[in-house]
């Protein structure tokens, strides 16, 4: 009852997804405020009027007012929306906010554009002193891009990480034939769940940059953070189910009480994931703007991912997040063995020392964060000062394209993997009277043939046992979810801080870059060998004594 790794569990979970889910939200909301404002302050036609500057900050107050409305539309209990009968409506109810909110804001950004915003007003382009001519209802669509582009990430989130429908369904499956299995499905469910996320961005990108330029891509940012409040709710009520379960267990409370908050879990792993989506994407959004500032403030006009310098900076960059993960998932381990082998001591010892614990995990994780962050901090700083501006214009995208999905993937993954083992703990696996599983494929395939009454009186009549915990296909599933906590709650949303504070530092440091101190290692040692490129027309360039051929 009083296990001291199940309380710091609980701790971690508050500091976890509560605190640094917030905080990773907070950074992007601020960011994409402050990249909207400074190139809306670009615009003659914007920065004349107070409320046309101010419409990116209107956006984010309507929608903290419609986020306030939708909460308060469960809190009422308002008939089909807001009211929850049984387990199976919690999920359905939180999906809910998600959607309504995503519609009402639709509806009053479009107000807000009207009232704050002039028929026609111009947006700074990348080439200094150039504009482009856009209507309000064009930066209305900006927003909108992104609002729609959150609701469909949570959307398919919510089908993958969720035990009601066939990924985690079938991911459950696989832990019959033990972990192994378990661990390549949820690979594959992981990598699946980034394919409709990914194009939901790139369209919303193609969308907003073709509209509104930079400014755009900004307004998209703040349209998917706009419901940022309802996502918040939602990612927080995971955490709190977590830890009520967590309580009980210890308190020894009955079984009944365990197995609601077991429920209300399920459904908060899966807002849980919903909320990274967001994070996740906005943080894509909020990068790209502030390498777009990056870009104008270094005075290139364009990038050549062809030049000699920025497609190996494009190579490096892809390959960074997969090297911060890599040091990320190494030091959960290093903490968890630690962990384990002092718990382990006070059951042998028979003796209490919840503090121990807490002070191993806050120990590990301050201590085990330095080499991470130094990677990020250094690296576009090391890039610029060394290879210069070029190849940082290449480390920037690259890390910010593998980052995202990567980031999707592994907080999928994690989130279908603990589901999977909260679908088998809840007696929804059954074995039939030889004691085989009765798989989804075996469910579906007995509606094909006896039909859909027959099929649904032959699960529920049948006298079948149920997977419970100890069982093989119980302790597949845990394994499964200890493989995934690290990547749903450490390596992913981390890589939202690698691609946003990599594209800030370099904005920081752009005067360093474009001046005598960029690019030290190429221009001063090899000019005379790499300081090439690639113009488009001539493949022979001349450079000195040397000649490249492209």
């Amino acid at each position: 009852p009083e296990n001291p790794g199940v309380i710091a569990d609980c701790i971690g979970d508050n500091v976890g997804d509560i605190a640094g889910m917030g905080s990773d939200l907070f950074g992007s909301f601020g960011e994409a405020t402050c990249a909207a404002l400074v190139i809306s302050s670009y615009s003659q036609e914007m920065n004349q009027h107070w409320a046309t500057m101010m419409f990116p900050v209107m956006v984010s107050a309507i929608g903290l007012v419609v986020s306030i409305f939708t909460a308060l539309l469960v809190v009422l209990r308002v008939p089909f929306v807001g009211v929850v009968d049984g387990k199976e409506h919690i999920e359905p109810v939180l999906k809910h906010q998600l959607v309504i909110s995503t519609f009402l804001m639709t509806g009053l950004s479009y107000v807000a554009a009207e009232v704050a915003l002039p028929e026609q007003f111009g947006v700074s382009a990348l080439a200094p002193g150039l504009t482009l001519s856009v209507c309000r209802w064009e930066a209305w669509l900006c927003v909108a891009a992104g609002l729609w582009c959150g609701l469909a990430i949570g959307l398919v989130t919510e089908y993958f990480t969720s035990h009601s429908h066939q990924p985690v369904q079938k991911l459950a499956d696989a832990c019959i034939t033990g972990s192994a299995t378990n661990i390549i499905g949820g690979l594959a469910v992981g990598y699946y769940s980034a394919i409709v996320p990914i194009f939901a961005m790139a369209a919303a990108v193609y969308v907003s940059f073709n509209l509104c330029l930079m400014y755009g891509i900004a307004l998209a940012a703040l349209g998917i953070l706009s419901t940022m409040a309802v996502g918040l709710t939602i990612d927080a009520y995971g955490p709190i189910a977590d830890n009520a379960g967590g309580i009980a267990e210890m308190a020894e409370l009955p079984h009944a009480v365990r197995e609601c908050t077991d429920a209300l879990d399920a459904a908060g792993n899966t807002t849980a994931a919903i909320g990274k989506g967001f994070a996740i994407s906005s943080a894509a959004f909020v990068a790209l703007a502030l390498y777009s500032a990056f870009v104008t403030h270094a005075g290139m006009a364009n990038v050549n991912i062809l030049d000699s310098r920025t497609f190996p900076g494009l190579m490096v960059g892809a390959m960074l997040p997969a090297w911060f993960s890599a040091m990320t998932m190494r030091s959960v381990n290093k903490a968890a063995m630690e962990m384990v082998l002092e718990i382990k001591r006070q059951f042998d010892a028979h003796e209490k020392d919840h503090a121990r614990c807490v002070e191993i995990a806050t120990r590990g994780s301050l201590k085990e964060m330095i080499a991470p962050g130094a990677l990020v901090m250094l690296s576009p700083i090391i890039t610029g000062v060394l290879f210069g501006k070029e190849c940082l214009a290449g480390l920037l995208p690259g890390a910010i394209v593998t980052g995202s999905q990567m980031a999707i993937s592994m907080s999928n993954t994690g989130g279908a993997w603990d589901n999977a083992k909260k679908y088998i703990e809840a007696g929804m696996m059954k074995l039939d009277a030889s004691g085989e599983p009765v798989t989804t494929k075996r469910r579906l395939d007995s509606k094909k043939h006896v039909g859909d009454d027959e099929a649904y009186s032959y699960d529920r009549h049948a006298s079948y046992d149920h997977v419970r915990k100890g069982h093989p296909i119980h302790k597949a599933a845990v394994v499964g979810d200890t493989v995934g906590d690290p990547l749903k709650d450490t390596s992913g949303p981390a890589l939202n801080i690698l691609i946003k504070l990599m594209a800030i530092i370099s904005v920081v440091f752009v005067p360093v870059v474009n001046g005598s101190f960029g690019g030290v290692l190429f221009d001063m040692w090899w000019k005379h060998f790499v300081h090439c490129s690639y113009d488009g027309t001539n493949p022979f360039k001349h450079h000195g004594n040397s000649t490249c051929l492209f």
